[in-house]
């Protein structure tokens, strides 16, 4: 049993026999109580003696629903609120989706764990008059709902026919307001939420990268922990997916090197192959019509003799316990190297214009 730090709580069971409380926080919506449970009943396997108790709250980003995300301003839409628990303890650890946690976390903060990626493709939701269709044949105008800057800018690249409009609030909220007005003729969503809902049979269309790549993180949980808590981050660390891991990594020092968020159109598609990582990265403008593009690959043969007591860490916020720091440090590399060709092709102007645009609406 693993040793117990002075912010532990100690709960007493039926049997006399002390227990490890662990309070897991998490945004209050369906989808993400859906993944924190799956989080919890995993550790639960792990760990029988350990209670956890799930602490729920709203975000600014579940708040303000009337406002374009991109709009908001705010780099911890999702995160500041839980992340503040945690720094005042009142909370231990904290599920997230990974492509909601910058890729600065807050002085003391360090993701413990990325579980193994859902599919991180996006989706096509057609309005059920629309049955039987895809983006190619919606009629002429047809308009698509999306909050994603980088969804709408690599589709309007891709379906000129088509318009694009921002459409904010949760899945149900999202999936209510398609099905129940003729507003949208579609919605575009990411798969891992759907599928992680049940809802699986509303997808009509997986797009592949050719026709959007997905947003960095996608698709794969993170658990978040205070750095100093080295039980929790030992505890935690059994989660870690090594594959998802590297190529998480790699999205995030890409991401990190370009200094884009959600205000910025940037896409990424990674894979591992054997013992090789490969990473696609993207800019675009708003109206997607001016896009660098590239792709590069490095080794990052993981070695199974890592001291199990070590801890590597990544400068993209990612502690990840018992896999070599030499596929860390490539993978991480392999995102900084991508970011600045497309920076040296001239992505900076793309991207700073893009602000701007933004800004300006």
């Amino acid at each position: 049993m693993m040793e117990m730090s002075g912010n532990d709580t100690i709960s007493q069971e039926g049997n006399g026999k002390a227990s490890r409380v662990i309070r897991m926080g998490t945004r209050k919506s369906q989808l993400a109580r859906i993944q924190t449970d799956s989080v919890a009943g995993t550790l639960k396997q792990l760990y029988p003696d350990v209670h956890l108790e799930i602490v729920a709250m709203s975000t600014i980003g579940d708040k303000i629903l009337d406002t374009a995300l991109s709009k908001i301003g705010e780099k911890s839409l999702f995160t500041k609120e839980l992340e503040n628990a945690l720094e005042r303890n009142e909370v231990d650890i904290v599920v997230h989706s990974l492509k909601d946690l910058p890729t600065s976390l807050p002085p003391g903060f360090t993701i413990g764990a990325i579980l193994e990626r859902e599919n991180p493709h996006d989706a096509v939701v057609l309005h059920p008059k629309n049955a039987g269709l895809t983006l190619d044949s919606l009629p002429e105008k047809s308009v698509i709902g999306t909050s994603s800057l980088r969804r709408a800018a690599q589709l309007k690249k891709r379906f000129p026919q088509l318009e694009f409009e921002n459409i904010r609030g949760n899945l149900n909220t999202r999936l209510k307001k398609l099905d129940e007005k003729d507003d949208y003729a579609a919605i575009i969503l990411a798969a891992a939420g759907l599928k992680r809902m049940g809802w699986e049979s509303r997808i009509s269309q997986v797009l592949g990268p050719e026709d959007c790549m997905y947003a960095v993180g996608q698709g794969a949980l993170a658990v978040e922990v205070r750095a100093q808590d080295k039980d929790i981050l030992e505890m935690v660390s059994v989660l870690h997916h090594p594959d998802t891991v590297l190529r998480c990594i790699s999205e995030r020092a890409f991401l990190k090197q370009l200094e884009g968020g959600c205000s910025v159109p940037v896409a990424v598609h990674t894979e591992v192959k054997g013992s090789m990582l490969y990473l696609t990265g993207a800019v675009y403008s708003l109206d997607g019509a001016d896009c660098l593009k590239d792709t590069m690959q490095t080794c990052v043969e993981l070695d199974n003799k890592v001291n199990e007591s070590t801890q590597r860490s990544a400068n993209v916020g990612v502690t990840a316990c018992n896999i070599s720091s030499s596929a860390l440090e490539a993978a991480e590399k392999l995102g900084l190297d991508l970011a600045n060709v497309l920076l040296n092709k001239g992505a900076k102007d793309i991207l700073t214009t893009a602000r701007k645009l933004n800004d300006a609406r």
